[in-house]
């Protein structure tokens, strides 16, 4: 069984990370995360995640370097993550309750999406060297 990659990007502008709230399903309702979503069948990590934050945050992107390690969700499906540069648009919430930059010290009062705290260690860094 083909494992499903689900994509996600780090959004780094002016030395602040871009995160999106969640609004569903309800058990993750209000945590938040970097955005993204499923790579359809076929489809390379970057396309994916061009196109889902095109849909999801209506902006156009490059995608870059990996942004730590693979985060097993289950056995079928895994998260990755990648750093992003912004090259068209204007951030705005299609598929979330909430958009917030956020600065290096108010990482660790978000209420993360589990999943994304994974990455945490690699956020600080990131958001260190910018």
């Amino acid at each position: 069984m083909a494992v499903q990659i689900v994509v996600a990007g780090a959004l780094i502008r002016d030395g602040m990370l871009l995160v999106a709230q969640r609004d569903r399903p309800p058990e993750l309702a209000g945590r938040w995360e970097l955005p993204g979503g499923k790579s359809a069948a076929g489809e390379s990590d970057s396309d994916a995640l061009v196109r889902e934050l095109r849909e999801e945050l209506g902006v156009g992107v490059t995608v870059g370097d990996r942004l730590g390690d693979d985060v097993p969700l289950s056995p079928t499906t895994t998260l990755r993550a990648y750093r992003v540069t912004l090259v068209d648009g204007t951030v705005h919430p299609h598929d979330h309750r909430e958009l917030r930059w956020v600065t290096r010290d108010e990482l660790a009062g978000l209420p993360w999406v589990p999943a994304d705290t994974a990455w945490l260690p690699d956020l600080y860094a990131a958001l260190e060297t910018r």
